[in-house]
């Protein structure tokens, strides 16, 4: 009868070793994601492969040591890397599963039985020792313990893709930061020089006022431009140091603990190449979010085989050892000794529907992490395409900008000659400098604006990863 009933069990193994869940297939994404993108034509960019370590592009030694410093001591980063070791802790619970279990036991008590129960020649008081090793091993016909250990797999790929994403943002925001306290240094010191400028207005008109070659309201006027440029000062010092404190925070500092040589740095880096994107295969390959979805879709597909094995019976190999002992004497001498050996069938059947009702929560996780993997497949087409645009519009922005800020400088140096020469009135010196102050202004607006279209575009590329997480 046993030998029938073991013939009978592996032979629907063999049958359904194969139905505990789907094996996973990456899925696919759309043809059209691996073309070229439809903003790589611009000049500013080229289609060479994205680099890792993107910053280093802006040769600049103090923004490499920042950036390190962040990867070093970043508080999100140490929190990504914590997540990472517990699923690796959980995957190497879940490998082992596959091992036998083990389990030691001892007791001592000291009992006293009634006379019925007492043997002729026992004392009724007495120690009682017992001792064992007891051995279980799951026979892993259906595949649940495989498919556990895959879903913990798939589930520490996706924590260190997630943690590459957060290297990616970190980083991301450390450049950011510091091209924002450059950047803001640069806005500052042209409204400084404006002021400064502004200030000489004053003077001469001051001095032609004195000798009746000039009105007091040209005076008032002048001042009062002076004065609105100098109350932009105040904000732009106070956006500085909000940069600055938020530079300090992403490397693991306190504001006070920021070096001297942040504070001091006033020329914001710029880029003496193209900017490679690669392509949109490269791109999905090495987006961190794409694979933390490919990977959860993973690990979601292995638990419905987890949750599909429980419908076929669970057999486990196990056997014990012990012995047990009256009073000290014959726990010296050895007890009598005990031995179990066989195998142990659990079935829940024929109620399942409890297990069907969990194969049918696995199935749709399955299928949520399929959408939010298309989804991710979408959004980082998505951002690059938009990343790209915005950086072809901001460096065409600020060209224009540019040409604008330098007719407006050529402008107010005709527009003083002619006053000296008695040519001009002073409504139209002053017209003359306030669009000089407000196209200086703007330039820096757009300077600083080019430089986070920038760090954005490598954030959509999503690199930074690789390398930097090594280092």
């Amino acid at each position: 009868m046993t030998k029938h009933l073991l013939a009978v069990l592996l032979g629907a193994s063999a049958l359904t070793a194969c139905a505990a869940g789907p094996d996973y297939q990456a899925p696919a994404t759309p043809t059209t994601a691996a073309a070229p993108f439809i903003g790589a034509a611009s000049p500013a960019v080229s289609t060479a492969a994205a680099q890792d370590r993107w910053w280093t592009l802006y040769r600049d030694p103090l923004l490499n040591r920042l950036v390190d410093d962040a990867l070093a001591a970043n508080a999100d980063i140490r929190v990504a890397v914590a997540r990472i070791e517990r699923a690796r802790a959980s995957l190497r619970g879940a490998k082992s599963d596959r091992l036998p279990r083990t389990g030691l036991g001892a007791s001592a008590n000291y009992t006293r039985t009634s006379d019925v129960q007492s043997l002729p020649g026992i004392d009724r008081e007495n120690w009682v020792f017992d001792g064992g090793l007891d051995i279980s091993y799951e026979v892993d016909l259906f595949g649940r313990v495989k498919r556990g250990v895959e879903a913990s797999r798939g589930d520490l790929a996706a924590a260190q893709a997630d943690a590459d994403g957060v290297r990616v943002a970190v980083i991301a925001d450390t450049v950011r930061a510091y091209l924002d306290v450059t950047a803001t240094a640069e806005r500052l010191d042209v409204a400084q020089r404006t002021v400064a400028l502004l200030d000489q207005s004053i003077r001469i008109t001051g001095a032609r006022f004195e000798v009746g070659r000039s009105d007091r309201l040209d005076v008032i006027r002048v001042t009062a431009l002076r004065d609105q440029q100098k109350a932009a000062i105040p904000g732009l010092e106070a956006d500085r140091d909000a940069a600055l404190f938020r530079l300090a925070t992403l490397t693991g500092r306190t504001p006070q603990e920021l070096p001297p040589t942040v504070r001091a740095a006033v020329r914001t880096p710029q880029l003496a190449q193209p900017i490679p994107v690669g392509d949109g295969q490269a791109l999905l390959a090495r987006r961190p979010d794409v694979r933390a979805a490919e990977r959860r879709l993973a690990a979601d597909t292995a638990r419905v085989g987890v949750a599909t094995a429980d419908l076929y019976p669970r057999i486990t190999l196990g056997g014990s050892v012990g012995t047990t002992a009256l009073g000290g004497n014959s726990l010296l001498g050895g007890g009598p000794l005990n031995f179990l050996l066989g195998p142990l069938i659990s079935w829940a059947f024929p109620n399942q529907e409890a297990i069907r009702a969990r194969i049918g929560t696995a199935k749709a996780d399955s299928a949520a992490s399929l959408a939010q993997f298309d989804g991710a497949v979408l959004q980082a087409l998505e951002e690059t395409e938009r990343a790209l645009s915005v950086y072809a519009h901001a460096i065409e922005r600020a060209q224009t900008l540019t040409a604008a800020r330098d007719e407006a400088a050529r402008a107010t140096r005709i527009s003083l000659a002619r006053q000296r020469e008695g040519r001009i009135d002073f409504l139209t010196v002053l017209d003359a400098q306030r669009t000089l102050a407000s196209a200086e202004a703007d330039l820096a607006t757009a300077t600083r604006a080019l430089s986070f279209a920038q760090v954005d575009l490598f954030r959509a590329l999503g690199g930074g990863w690789g390398q930097a997480s090594r280092s």
